[in-house]
């Protein structure tokens, strides 16, 4: 092994916790024998199941599925193996098109595929047996018939079954987003059986939620592994469990009681508290969405993983939660200092910009993280104009570690290095920490700013701060990788820029270029400290399996300082 990849294993795994370590060991080799024994009864559901929020469909015909932009006919491609990608599998096993838009439409495909999921997928084996899908499904299944459908009387059994299954399998090793999601599915599985076995599932549930909701939320209501896609699935989930708890407290009043006075006390304890804390989260989103009213990209996040924005909003009221919040100018919602998660938001009647202070994720769960520090994304008069590259793949692909990397996002790019050492699919070795943030979100101009050290590994110890100015009609950025010291030496830079496929630029000139936007809005942008600047054919990958042509400007500075100047005229 060569010295460069130890350092890399070294900066990877010595932030892990100790049952990462030990809890790959356990799930790899521990195989639990699936348990048969017949179903628990089923609770008496309690009223007010609320509608939740809806996906696209992916199912197009009896057989005919549609994950990540790629068909598969189930005749032809079957329920596991390589004719398709892990993901499309794991999505084949979710379920997710129960309860997807217009779902009522399609009631006689979903009889018939989920009694052929038990019938052609044996008890343990296969993709769909995994803790991930499994827990989704589980969730899929009991959502669907407290919506009023009847679930087949083989398919109760086989939720037990799964229960069980699950119960023995949590995915302890990775934690985050996929042990939230394990107890989730114990939760639901708790609440749609009664009896010993259903309540135990539920305690265990609840343990796992008591400690995980708190540490994965942060307190200005973020998410904590800083993707803006998966924070509106734990939204959804939060909005999924409340939904569901307060079901199980109207039946635990009545027909159905709870037998276990701890599990009745920690029902009313969640009930109190998370009200609030979904409504932080919902701010939260709020906050990191373009004036489009969908998500902008940091870290992994693309469309049509979660459900839409306006579907989770609608659930959020459905729910009584309250009002959202909104800005007067109509772009969204006002100017936010998300101090915890580590992004800031600057808006004004013609702008809206995403500034990433943000640590790439938590220390020992980056999976999910790009190299994008300092990176912002910007709309103009409603339109998307300056956008991060997105995610189109999952995997182990140059092109998964392509959209990680710092070059396509819109930040400064030091000696052609990644500015947090991204690698494989989900690992990060050494990460950029972020410093000197500040912000001012009042008056006429709004001042954000921070430094970061990603590049202090380079011979030349390069720090990278940028400051960002929005004025009524113009937006300043100014970039400075400056070496540590005076003996550092020359710093090869440049800052990169990415524009939104509809936005047009042209050839850059002696006075910088000029963008069109799709309204036909035009905007200069200037650079001052520019030794060269070009437009580079790139693309945007807005959802999973997409890719749209755009383009890229990348600026290379001539010394240790860059002001970018975005300018229009003001509506």
């Amino acid at each position: 092994m060569s010295l460069n990849i130890a350092f890399r294993y070294w900066h990877t795994l010595r932030h892990l916790k100790p049952v990462q370590f030990y809890g790959r060991l356990w799930f790899r080799f521990y195989r639990p024998q699936p348990d048969l024994r017949p179903a628990p009864p089923l609770r008496e559901p309690g009223a007010g199941w609320q509608l939740p929020a809806c996906r696209e469909p992916s199912l197009r015909g009896p057989e005919l599925f549609v994950f990540l932009g790629e068909e598969g006919c189930l005749a032809d491609v079957g329920w596991s193996g390589d004719a398709r990608s892990k993901l499309w599998r794991y999505n084949q096993h979710y379920f997710d098109d129960l309860n997807a838009e217009g779902a009522g439409d399609r009631s006689e495909w979903h009889q018939a595929l989920l009694a052929r999921w038990v019938a052609e997928n044996p008890t343990g084996q296969g993709d769909g047996w995994e803790p991930y899908p499994s827990s989704l499904r589980i969730v899929n299944w009991v959502k669907w018939a407290l919506a009023g459908n009847q679930l087949p009387a083989k398919c109760v059994a086989s939720l037990a079954v799964q229960a069980r299954w699950l119960a023995r399998r949590l995915e302890i090793h990775l934690l985050g987003n996929h042990l939230f999601a394990n107890a989730k599915a114990l939760v639901f599985a708790g609440c749609f059986f009664q009896g010993v076995e259903a309540e135990r599932w539920l305690r265990t549930g609840f343990r796992i939620l008591a400690r995980e909701v708190p540490e994965q939320i942060l307190a200005d209501g973020g998410h904590f592994e800083r993707s803006t896609m998966y924070h509106a699935l734990a939204l959804e989930d939060m909005l999924d469990l409340l939904n569901l708890l307060r079901c199980l407290d109207q039946a635990s009043s009545s027909a159905s009681p709870l037998e276990n006075r701890a599990l009745h006390s920690q029902l009313g304890d969640f009930l109190q508290a998370w009200p609030a804390l979904i409504q932080k989260m919902v701010s939260w989103l709020q906050a990191m969405c373009h004036p489009d009213g969908e998500i902008a990209f940091f870290n992994d996040a693309a469309f049509a993983i979660a459900p839409p924005t306006s579907s989770l909003l609608a659930y959020v009221d459905r729910l009584g939660l309250g009002a959202t919040s909104a800005s007067p100018d109509g772009l969204g919602a006002p100017p936010a200092w998300l101090a915890e998660s580590g992004y800031i938001r600057l808006c004004n009647a013609s702008a809206v910009l995403l500034f990433d202070t943000a640590p790439v994720g938590p220390d020992y769960l980056p999976g999910h993280g790009h190299a994008d520090t300092l990176s912002v994304e910007l709309s103009l008069f409603g339109q998307r104009v300056l956008v991060n590259s997105g995610t189109s793949e999952y995997g182990l692909g140059p092109e998964r570690l392509r959209q990680r990397g710092t070059a396509a996002h819109n930040t400064v790019v030091v000696n052609g290095e990644d500015s947090s050492e991204v690698w494989s699919g989900f690992r990060v070795a050494r990460r950029a920490r972020v410093t000197a943030i500040e912000a001012q979100l009042q008056g006429p101009v709004q001042m954000a700013s921070a430094s970061h050290d990603g590049y202090t590994c380079l011979p030349n110890r390069v720090v990278v701060g940028r400051a960002i100015r929005l004025k009524v009609e113009a937006l300043l950025i100014d970039d400075e990788p400056l070496p540590a010291s005076a003996k550092g030496g020359c710093v090869n830079a440049a800052a990169h820029f990415h524009l939104h496929p509809a936005v047009v630029a042209s050839q850059p000139g002696a006075d910088g270029l000029e963008l069109r936007l799709p309204n036909g809005e035009r905007v200069r942008m200037q650079f001052d400290g520019a030794a060269s600047v070009s437009i580079d054919e790139s693309t945007w990958h807005p959802r999973f399996g997409v890719a749209e042509p755009n383009r890229r400007i990348s600026v290379a500075l001539a010394s240790a300082r860059l002001q970018t100047r975005i300018s229009w005229s003001p509506q």
